[in-house]
């Protein structure tokens, strides 16, 4: 019987793109971040070499499916194919954001559902479990035939909420649509304060439509709009701009993934905006940050830190969310 201690046996590698999530995961668990060798060939194919022993190791791979979508997910596959073939114990990916969630059902004839050909995808590559955060549908899960753990930055991002000491009396939790309700709900029972609903109409892929309220009145309140991630802008804007033609006070916006792409920029250049609050699920970059001074980015590194370890220590990870503190337990 080995009498090397667990955490030995923990290896945590990253793919590009977003490696500085991956080093802060690492640098909280007390662990070198792995070595890998990754580039493209003249072609452009993506080229992997693991540049250390993996034989037995318990391997967790981050790696958000964040835009450019295909290449970071191209990416994913084929560094999970490096590592089913170095024979480590368990291979684990780690993907803050999981990319093609939202095309999870057929709602028109004729398409496909690629939520769940990239979950095949992913489990064909050598992926033994997945470790995911705050999925757009929750019945992806249903989509693996491995096993899939579900975190959520609820907590992460009501801490942040509850820092901008807004009254309970004040406070309107608004949902950005009908869809969203459940995730708002959360909030409003972690945050108090009261609920209302944006009552949306999608335009097309890109645009939608909203005007009306559904719930609380927002009239000289604070609202603090939600939703699981802001991609072009136009709903969380749309959301804005009905939440002021109701008279709204102050508003701030939270989301977990902060894709902002496309026109989300533009669409979130309000000066009505107190503040948006993110995540680094994704990265964020300068350029965006520059331009959108009022995002203010919230490490989910602590929490993906800690379920990676209770994973990895074989531990219950639903215990993770009994307890007020993300703290990285040794």
């Amino acid at each position: 019987m080995s009498t090397t201690p667990p955490s030995s046996k923990l290896k945590i590698f990253s793919g590009r793109a977003n490696r500085p999530l991956a080093e802060n995961i690492a640098k909280h668990l007390g662990v070198a971040l792995g070595k890998l060798n990754l580039g493209n060939f003249p072609d452009g194919e993506t080229s992997v070499r693991i540049d250390e022993d993996v034989r037995g190791r318990d391997v967790f791979i981050v790696q958000p499916t964040c835009p450019p979508v295909n290449e970071n997910l191209m990416e994913l596959l084929v560094i999970l194919d490096a590592f089913k073939r170095a024979s480590p114990a368990r291979i684990t990916a780690v993907i803050p954001y999981f990319g093609y969630a939202r095309q999870d059902r057929k709602d028109a004839g004729r398409v496909p559902i690629s939520a769940k050909l990239v979950a095949d995808l992913l489990t064909a590559a050598g992926t033994n479990r997945v470790l995911c955060l705050d999925l757009h549908a929750a019945q992806i899960q249903g989509f693996f035939n491995i096993p899939v753990d579900h975190l959520y930055a609820e907590r992460e991002i009501a801490a942040h909420v509850k820092s901008l000491n807004i009254p309970d009396n004040e406070l309107v939790v608004l949902s950005t649509d009908e869809g969203n309700v459940k995730k708002a709900l959360k909030y409003q029972q972690r945050l108090k304060g009261q609920l209302a609903v944006v009552d949306k109409r999608r335009a097309n892929a890109e645009e939608t439509k909203a005007e009306h309220l559904i719930g609380a009145s927002v009239d000289g309140k604070t609202v603090v709009v939600f939703d699981d991630m802001i991609s072009t802008g136009s709903s969380m804007a749309g959301a804005i701009r009905t939440a002021r033609a109701h008279g709204a006070k102050r508003i701030f916006v939270c989301a977990t993934h902060g894709l902002l792409v496309g026109k989300a920029v533009d669409n979130l250049k309000d000066p009505a905006i107190e503040s948006i609050a993110v995540t680094d699920s994704v990265p964020v970059t300068k350029e965006k940050l520059e331009r959108l001074p009022s995002v203010r980015v919230i490490s989910v590194a602590p929490l993906l830190a800690n379920a990676i370890r209770r994973i990895h220590e074989d531990q219950s990870i639903s215990d993770l969310f009994k307890d007020e503190a993300t703290v990285v337990t040794g």
